[in-house]
């Protein structure tokens, strides 16, 4: 279940606010354009679909990085033993 900075993410990745609690009333626009009120109560809905989709390209990169290292000949271990 998202909270409301979940959802602010979402809709403002770049930061440039803050809130307490999970009310539109309680978010502070400090270096963003602010949203409205039907924006941020319509995010709650939109961000479990928007957090599957992101979680889903990362584990593509993931798979087409891994992928990439077997074919150099390399595993994920080789790479941590270089610190990486």
């Amino acid at each position: 279940m998202a909270n409301g900075g979940d959802v602010l993410s979402m809709l403002i990745p770049n930061g440039g606010w803050y809130i307490v609690g999970d009310d539109y009333e309680s978010i502070k626009f400090l270096e963003c354009e602010p949203i409205t009120k039907k924006q941020f109560t319509d995010g709650f809905a939109q961000y479990d679909a928007w957090k599957a989709e992101q979680d889903a390209a990362k584990a593509a990169a993931k798979a087409g990085a891994e992928s990439k290292l077997e074919a150099l000949g390399l595993t994920t271990e080789d790479l941590k033993a270089l610190g990486l």
